[in-house]
């Protein structure tokens, strides 16, 4: 190999790259991703020290209220330990890793992707970003349905910086915010606001926010005052989500109902 191959991959110029191809485009939260990774060789000969897979998204957090987005790496593997890469050679690693079960759903403007990272000697971008399609799991699938059929709908969709709601990995949580059209909160309610706090396989633990509508003097008062919000734990069995939708609707708007005066 010529001196000049050399020094062009020395400073990235002809290095080898990488490219990750999954085997389908979307998933639900705790599934588990396949694919592999295709390394095409350079001009020269290379050392490429590992390879790693990171799944990552962004939230939204205020700063002097000022709101600006911060990248957050929701998990990591590494797929290839060092190896060798010769000049033109193809190769191909597989792969397969779980999707965090607090991964946001691909609702509203939160963007998932897999961030590959090669280490690869003076290389000048030696990343690739997939972007993928985050579906809601059967269990969140029957809440989302069951909040549409007490006559909800969906307004807006945010992952926000929320440290006491999240964990020590992710700090933030997905907020659904939705307003009344329809049925009996028509006129009682503002705004209902989700978060899946929890995803424990079938079973789930939300945490809702109730905003009442301002009916009165003192509602207005409470309004202004910021009084009139409610925040509600609630946990849904494995056995509520397979009984379906509707008994989902059922049990929330038992507790909805409570809070809607």
């Amino acid at each position: 190999m010529s001196f000049f191959n050399r020094m062009m991959a020395s400073v990235g110029i002809g290095a080898a790259k990488v490219d990750t191809m999954l085997e389908k485009p979307n998933y639900c939260p705790g599934e588990e991703i396949r694919g592999a990774v295709r390394i095409q060789g350079g001009s020269v000969n290379q050392r490429i020290e590992g390879i790693d897979l990171s799944v990552m998204t962004y939230y939204v957090k205020e700063v002097n209220d000022s709101k600006m987005k911060q990248n957050v790496e929701l998990g990591r593997v590494r797929v290839s330990p060092p190896l060798d890469v010769k000049a033109n050679e193809l190769k191909e690693i597989g792969f397969v890793f779980q999707l965090a079960p607090n991964t946001p759903l691909s609702i509203g403007r939160t963007p998932v992707w897999i961030k590959t990272t090669a280490d690869i000697r003076a290389a000048m971008d030696p990343t690739d970003n997939d972007y993928i399609e985050v579906m809601p799991t059967y269990a969140q699938s029957a809440v989302l349905e069951a909040i549409e059929a007490l006559g909800f709908r969906m307004k807006s969709a945010e992952t926000v910086y929320a440290p006491k709601l999240g964990d020590s990995y992710s700090p933030f949580v997905q907020e659904f915010e939705f307003i009344p059209y329809s049925g009996s909160y028509r006129g009682r309610l503002d705004e209902l606001e989700l978060v899946f706090l929890r995803n424990h396989g079938a079973a789930l633990e939300l945490l809702l926010q109730i905003d009442r509508k301002a009916t009165s003097l003192f509602g207005m008062f409470a309004e202004a005052m910021d009084m009139d919000e409610s925040f509600v734990r609630v946990s849904i069995s494995g056995d509520d989500v397979q009984r379906g939708p509707q008994h989902v609707a059922a049990v929330l708007d038992q507790i909805i109902a409570r809070y809607a005066h």
